[in-house]
Formats: C-alpha cells, sequence, structure tokens
C-alpha cells in the first residue's frame, strides 16, 4: 500500500486493508502480509492495529509555484526512488496499491520497474498527476467520480466510490447526546476542516459563533494546530454567554465521537477532500467550502460535482464572510422538506461496498501474480 500525506489518503488505505482481511478470510487464504510505503506513517497506531509495517522512503513534492523548496524535494524523491526499489525488490509484493499523491510515487516508480502488478485509486473528480502517470501502466484503476473516468482507458477504469473504514461507517444515535453533552432540543450542526483543520474556515466560524449559539450546538473540529488559538479566542467570545455550553470544540475526534456526531448532527460544514464520502454515507446535509484552487487543484471541482448531486451547497472560500455562511447556515437549517431531500440524495451518492470492491480485485490480482 503506497500514499499518504493526508488523512484522506490513509484512511481510504486503512479501509481497504480491513476489507482485504475479510476476503482473505472468505477465501481461507493464509500467509498474507501488508506493508505501508510512504515518507511518513501517518498514524503508527492504526499501522500496529491492523498489522501493516511500515517502510519508510524520502518523497519530494512538485509545488505548482516557485519555490526553493521544490529543487530540495527533486533530491528526497530521486533518493526515495532509489530507496524503494531496493526495499521493494526484497519484500517482492504480489501486487502494489497505490492512493496517489506524491508519497505513492517511490513506490509505484519500484512496482513498475520491477513488474510488479499495480491497482490505484483516486479520490477526486480530477486526478492527480501521480494517477495519471501511473494509470498508463496499472492493471485496474479505481475512481470516486464518475468526472474522473475520462482520464484512463476504459477498459481498466472503474467508479468504485471512495473506501470509508468499517469503523465509521454507520453513525450511532443511543448516548450520542449524553456522551458528547449537547441537549437534545436543540439542533446539532458538526463544522470540520479535514483532518487537519481549517484555519479560514475556523476563523470564520469564530466570528460569527455567538449567533450560532443561539440557535445551534456546534461541534467544532479543529485541527491539532489549531485547538490553543480556537480555544482563547471562543472562550473570549462565549464568557458571558448564557448559551456557551452549546459549543464543543475538538482538536480531533476518535471514531466513537464521530460516529456519534454523524448520528445526531443536521447539517455538516466541510472541506471537499474524501471527507465529503463519510457525509455522503451518513446522509447528512452539507456545505462544502473548498480549498482555493491556487492551493489544491481537485477540491473546486468536487465540491461542485457532490453539490450537483443535490446533496450540498456550496460556498468558495474567496467568498467566504461571517455574514455569508451564517446566512447559509440559516437558509438549510429553516428549511426542513429541503434538507430531507438533501440527505436522500447525499444517500444515493454514496458506496459504502467501495473498500470491499477494490479489495477483491486486489486479492484476485495477488494470487494471479503469486502463482506465476
Amino acid at each position: 500500500m503506497a500514499g499518504g500525506g493526508t488523512g484522506g489518503h490513509f484512511y481510504p488505505i486503512i479501509a481497504i486493508v480491513e476489507e482485504m482481511r475479510r476476503v482473505i478470510d472468505e477465501e481461507k487464504l493464509v500467509n498474507a502480509r501488508f506493508y505501508f510505503m510512504s515518507d511518513d506513517p501517518y498514524n503508527t497506531k492504526v499501522l500496529f492495529e491492523n498489522d501493516i509495517k511500515f517502510i519508510k522512503v524520502t518523497a519530494g513534492k512538485v509545488r505548482p509555484y516557485r519555490s526553493i523548496l521544490n529543487m530540495v524535494d527533486w533530491f528526497k524523491t530521486g533518493w526515495g526512488l532509489l530507496t524503494a526499489l531496493f526495499k521493494l525488490y526484497f519484500i517482492f509484493p504480489d501486487v502494489v496499491f497505490g492512493k496517489g499523491g506524491y508519497a505513492s510515487f517511490p513506490a509505484l516508480f519500484a512496482a513498475r520497474i520491477l513488474g510488479i502488478p499495480v491497482v490505484i485509486h483516486d479520490s477526486d473528480s480530477i486526478p492527480g498527476r501521480v494517477n495519471l502517470w501511473a494509470g498508463r501502466f496499472a492493471r485496474r484503476v479505481a475512481l470516486s467520480y464518475p468526472d474522473a473516468v475520462k482520464y484512463f482507458s476504459p477498459d481498466k477504469a472503474a467508479v468504485t466510490g471512495n473506501p470509508i473504514r468499517r469503523e465509521i461507517l454507520n453513525p450511532i444515535t443511543t448516548g450520542a447526546y449524553e456522551f458528547l453533552q449537547l441537549d437534545k432540543g436543540v439542533p446539532v450542526i458538526f463544522i470540520v476542516g479535514g483532518s487537519q483543520g481549517a484555519e479560514r474556515i475556523n476563523d470564520v466560524v469564530l466570528r460569527i459563533l455567538g449567533e450560532l449559539v443561539k440557535r445551534y450546538q456546534i461541534i467544532h473540529q479543529v485541527g491539532g494546530a489549531n485547538l490553543e488559538d480556537c480555544q482563547k479566542r471562543s472562550g473570549l467570545i462565549l464568557e458571558k454567554d448564557p448559551y456557551k455550553n452549546r459549543y464543543k470544540i475538538f482538536d480531533f475526534l476518535n471514531d466513537t465521537a464521530l460516529k456519534m456526531t454523524a448520528g445526531i448532527a443536521k447539517l455538516i460544514v466541510s472541506r471537499a477532500g474524501s471527507t465529503i464520502f463519510e457525509i455522503a454515507n451518513w446522509g447528512i446535509p452539507s456545505i462544502i467550502i473548498p480549498i482555493p484552487e491556487s492551493i489544491s487543484h481537485d477540491q473546486k471541482t468536487n465540491a461542485f460535482t457532490y453539490a450537483r448531486s443535490g446533496a450540498a451547497t456550496v460556498i468558495e472560500e474567496e467568498n467566504l464572510e461571517p455574514s455569508v455562511l451564517l446566512s447559509e447556515i440559516n437558509r438549510l437549517m429553516e428549511n426542513d422538506k429541503l434538507l430531507a431531500d438533501m440527505a436522500a440524495k447525499a444517500k444515493k451518492f454514496s458506496n459504502p461496498t467501495a473498500g470491499y470492491t477494490i479489495a477483491k480485485e486486489l486479492i484476485a490480482i495477488a494470487l494471479t501474480h503469486e502463482s506465476r
């Protein structure tokens, strides 16, 4: 398994490994071993729990703007390619799965040189550069969005959806209000900026926080790097507010808290990464705020592709003002019929079997390679 850099790459890999173990049990296979090759383990605890061995290789980003770091990262990538070739030769796996992103490039390059079968998955409506390159020689290309099919050979590409860990597939309602210390009589809004938080979203939310808590309960995942600042600011804003207990701030929600939040949230405000597929699976209406195109080429397209399904509305970051976000939240929350329609369309968009579909194909290819 190769990828990394963000939770949007890492957690779908974990979801696929979980499903591969299910297939292995169903088909009574033995001696399966899993490796994760990347520049960073991202979450060593999760790797350990899933019995996945981490193989470190360096990898450099190619930034779409001029930076001295681009030159530095060329050397990191070059060393990573040599390292990956050496390490992959001694492991010699039966199949290599690439999730995309710069961190998957060394493993995919080594697999290409060594003649090891490759399967890739792309979570975006416009595929990234590494996956566009790998798609030329990959045996199979799994995609989250139908819009991405045109970028690959039709005889190898399939729209599978985005793999989601079984642990968070099904929301929990029982005990959720008690666990999160919330009032059952007040609507809940979940605000999340991705696995690392989003400073711009956090800032706008804090500027309308007093207005929000008058009508709603807010669960706000701000990211580890932003927690201290957001705690201080929200504490000052709500210091004398009679509704201050309606605001719950977290750096990161664990699986239990996330499932409980999904079980009671009436609306989600989110970035346009792979979180979209979790939101869709939960069947929750959403306001999507994509990262600007100057930073990420794919999020804007992802957001509008999802919005066309009717499950979400979009606010571009250049238009993200406190009054705009507050007005859109109120507009949606005041229309139960619209929310119900959006929830149904979100469910229609989701594909909870994505991980299993990819896992079955990976096992089939691995067994074919092994038999040779």
